[in-house]
């Protein structure tokens, strides 16, 4: 099986301009293609997953990548399934952003010579001058056109801005510029940015000629991806710093049991052939499907040795409600009523609720256990000596645990 196929076999691809050139191209490794990346924080999440993964498939068939940072989109803001405006970020946020996403790449893509490319699209888009942007693309977009295209229907409701408006001008601007300057001839990204790259595409043609070769093509899940990056709890990160290699393997061994053969075609590098047979797997042969996914993904990010370290931890929460590698939380004298604190405190301190309210309504609802022991009653308190040494490991709902210990 060819690279485009196997694509198309794991569920990656849902849209193309030209299928059979971009087949050829991709199949032959001729595609210098780009992903861009916004960087509206200091760390890729597990929305941008699949976009590495899929970069990482298309370099090892010999394509050519090139990891877009949004250095000058980033200081606009995507309006793609938003309902608000984004936060502005200054140009220091921004450039601190684009540096951590750098080091994060590297772990998937090879930027040694002539293998890669990492560009930053402010290096054209900060300095335009605007009349000059108006005469040269204004004229090949209609907005009656962009006005219908999805990205935008969101924001139509509450109020587009004429700061995002100018997203897909400059999304389409970063193809063009790509492909004058790096011969940039394929883009990926998401069903939610077909208008986008449609508007690049379209932009080249009018530009350089009908002749000039610039394709399409869309993931069929990277909008789900973006979804994928949230839980309860918050972000599921790259880095980590933020989310601990343990809650990464925990997040992807708790995915609801329809979405685990999706996730081993999309983002493992395992053979079609092995996640077939799983297809027929059931009852508790699932479970080892979720853990198989948790171990490949966890080393993809973090490395072997701590894939393993993880899958350990797993394992022994789950016989003994106990594990040494989960995140620790830790308390202090002064979180303590005299010697004692009560459960919903010990909740909201250590980051599993948000507040005392969610705490009280995830123990009523019998979503909270200590030890493997469930906590039905608000008023439970826990002593200095309950809490000291290993502490305790406290569970909220099936993906949340801490060990909690006085410090």
């Amino acid at each position: 099986m060819q690279i485009y196929e196997e694509l198309v076999a794991r569920g990656l691809i849902a849209q193309v301009t030209n299928e059979e050139e971009i087949r050829k191209m991709v199949n032959e490794g001729k595609a210098t293609f780009y992903i861009g990346f916004d960087p509206t924080a200091d760390s890729l999440h597990v929305g941008h997953f699949m976009a590495l993964c899929l970069m990482k498939r298309l370099q090892m068939a010999g394509n050519k990548p090139i990891a877009l940072l949004g250095g000058g989109t980033g200081m606009i803001g995507d309006p793609s399934g938003r309902t608000d405006m984004r936060q502005m970020m200054t140009v220091e946020t921004i450039q601190h952003n684009c540096d951590c996403f750098k080091k994060q790449m590297s772990r998937f893509i090879d930027f040694s010579e002539g293998k890669a490319l990492m560009v930053n699209n402010a290096e054209w888009l900060l300095d335009l001058n605007y009349v000059q942007l108006l005469r040269e693309v204004g004229p090949h977009f209609s907005v009656n056109r962009m006005l219908t295209a999805e990205c935008y229907k969101q924001r139509m409701e509450r109020g587009l801005s004429f700061l995002e408006f100018n997203y897909m001008i400059m999304q389409s601007y970063d193809f063009y510029m790509l492909f004058q300057k790096y011969g940039c001839n394929m883009q990926f990204g998401g069903d939610d940015q077909w208008s986008n790259m449609l508007g690049g595409t379209e932009l080249i043609r009018r530009k350089l000629g009908k002749d000039a070769h610039a394709m399409t093509i869309t993931l069929l899940l990277n909008s789900e991806g973006k979804k994928m990056g949230k839980t309860q709890s918050g972000a599921v990160w790259l880095d980590p710093n933020k989310t601990s290699p343990f809650e990464f393997y925990q997040y992807w061994r708790n995915i609801a049991d329809a979405d685990v053969l999706k996730c081993l075609r999309m983002l493992t590098f395992l053979p079609l052939e092995q996640i077939d047979e799983m297809d027929r797997w059931e009852g508790s042969q699932l479970n080892t499907a979720k853990e198989i996914l948790a171990y490949e993904l966890t080393k993809l990010v973090h490395g072997e040795e701590e894939a393993e370290k993880a899958k350990e931890a797993s394992r022994a929460l789950f016989t003994s409600g106990n594990a040494a590698d989960m995140p620790t939380a830790e308390l202090s004298e002064e979180d303590f009523a005299g010697d004692t604190i009560d459960i919903l405190s010990i909740l909201q301190k250590s980051g599993l609720a948000p507040s005392r309210s969610e705490a009280r309504r995830n123990v009523e609802q019998g979503g909270v256990s200590v030890d493997g022991q469930p906590i039905r009653d608000v008023k439970a308190v826990f002593t200095k000596k309950e809490l000291s040494g290993e502490g305790v490991v406290v569970k909220r709902g099936k993906k949340n645990f801490k060990r909690v210990v006085l410090k």
